[in-house]
């Protein structure tokens, strides 16, 4: 069996209300873990419920992901929100997907936070440490994920947690190593084997081809896709079934196996 492993994970639960974003139910049985929203950007105390069960049935590794409080704006839309803010903002959501995991009998593992969120900490140090200190206050053992080679994953280190680094199937990059913005034309990959080709690429190789076409080393512990991405399961089947052929287990952090 070959030693190499990776995450696949993916932004679920997203939806609020009488809105259904992506479908949930056909893609987290793919994955190994799912990122849940915690009801800032989207998600609503029902489909938080929802979802957690989603995970629990499949076997599925959970993780919270909070956002900015940005409903209208899918939390995309950088704020400007104080350390304290932003540390209180974070426990409260975790905290919240925290107690539906328990009563389901299970526990989040990890958190990775969301959107303009995500991005903006994975160049912005304040940002990264308030993040990896509400984290660290919620619990030791949970692991921060962002961006690989980002300043969240050194933030997250220098506050004594496990941290996995993330790379992308669906997203284009940018030649310095970030995402390409989404305002921007092929910043998203819609096509599946596309994705699974960036997949394979990122996890054999350590190398992502840019928008404009240079090469970016990566080096990532987890894969995600975006559940909100048109036809996000056929995505996730073609990337999963790109890098079992490569060879690659496919497996939550710290846990053995890989899901069926």
């Amino acid at each position: 069996m070959s030693d190499r492993r990776i995450d696949l994970n993916s932004d679920v639960g997203e939806g609020f209300g009488a809105w259904t974003i992506g479908n949930d139910a056909a893609l987290i049985p793919l994955l190994s873990s799912a990122n849940i929203a915690c009801g800032f950007h989207a998600g609503d105390p029902l489909v938080m419920e929802h979802t957690v069960g989603l995970a629990v049935a499949a076997g599925v590794a959970i993780g919270a992901h909070p956002g900015y409080p940005d409903l209208a704006g899918f939390g995309r839309r950088d704020l400007d929100m104080t350390a304290a803010e932003l540390e209180a903002a974070i426990v409260y959501q975790v905290g919240a997907l925290a107690a539906f995991a328990r009563a389901a009998g299970s526990e989040i593992r990890h958190v990775k936070p969301h959107g303009a969120l995500y991005n903006r900490a994975a160049i912005d140090p304040s940002v990264a440490e308030a993040i990896a200190r509400s984290v660290r206050r919620l619990s030791r053992e949970l692991i921060l994920v962002g961006l690989a080679g980002s300043v969240m994953l050194d933030a997250g280190r220098a506050a004594g947690l496990s941290v996995a680094a993330e790379a992308f199937a669906d997203r284009a990059y940018e030649p310095d190593g970030r995402l390409r913005p989404r305002r921007l034309p092929g910043a998203v990959h819609t096509d599946p084997e596309t994705a699974a080709a960036q997949a394979v690429a990122i996890v054999r190789d350590c190398r992502v081809t840019a928008h404009d076409g240079s090469i970016v080393e990566v080096r990532a512990d987890t894969i995600c896709l975006h559940g909100d991405t048109p036809g996000s399961p056929a995505i996730a089947r073609a990337v999963r079934i790109g890098l079992e052929a490569a060879g690659v287990a496919i497996a939550a952090p710290g846990r053995p196996g890989s899901v069926d």
